[in-house]
């Protein structure tokens, strides 16, 4: 497995080995050692799946301390452009976000560290996210910044977004006080 650092502290774009002929093809989605190996020390508590409508805009969702999340995210048909913005109160790069397209053909994954708001917009139908995830969903600890917050300037690729009111009604990024603050959710590289 290939691990690609950003210019944003812990986040990591993966690419798995993938084996090709003409029955089809094989990978390693997980494992646990190898993540570990790359720097990715996670203990995954929880999986999850969705699926999105071309045009469906999911963010950006954050899980508060102590019941803050890891993210470990994939496509397992169609495509997204995956985004996450750094929250952590007195990091170097807070409020700015990374990208990164995830479709089923490129078996890209997404390593999104606790501290940051996630979302992805669906770029195909019936497009199948799976995310797993480092502690377990607590509702009382549920965060969310508006999608098309003007601050952050997010191109999310798709007109006419579709959305839940939840993510319609998300926390203004000026209004935001963060609960992260990047001395404890700073990453190793």
């Amino acid at each position: 497995m290939k691990i690609t650092r950003t210019d944003i502290n812990g986040l990591a774009v993966l690419q798995p080995d993938v084996f090709k002929d003409d029955r089809g093809y094989f990978f390693e989605s997980f494992n646990e050692r190898t993540l570990a190996e790359l720097g990715i020390r996670e203990h995954w508590v929880q999986d999850n799946q969705s699926c999105s409508q071309k045009g469906v805009v999911r963010g950006l969702h954050f899980q508060k301390p102590p019941f803050a999340q890891a993210k470990l995210v994939r496509i397992l048909q169609g495509a997204a452009i995956d985004f996450a913005v750094d929250i952590r109160h007195g990091s170097p790069t807070y409020g700015q976000y990374f990208s990164v397209l995830l479709t089923a053909d490129n078996f890209t994954q997404f390593y999104i560290p606790a501290g940051f708001a996630h979302g992805f917009a669906a770029l195909e139908d019936n497009t199948l996210f799976a995310y797993k995830c480092s502690n377990f969903y607590n509702k009382a600890a549920e965060g969310s910044i508006r999608f098309d917050d003007p601050d952050l300037h997010i191109d999310w690729q798709v007109e006419n977004p579709l959305t839940s009111p939840k993510d319609l009604n998300g926390e203004a990024f000026r209004d935001f006080v963060s609960p992260f603050d990047y001395e404890t959710f700073v990453c190793p590289q």
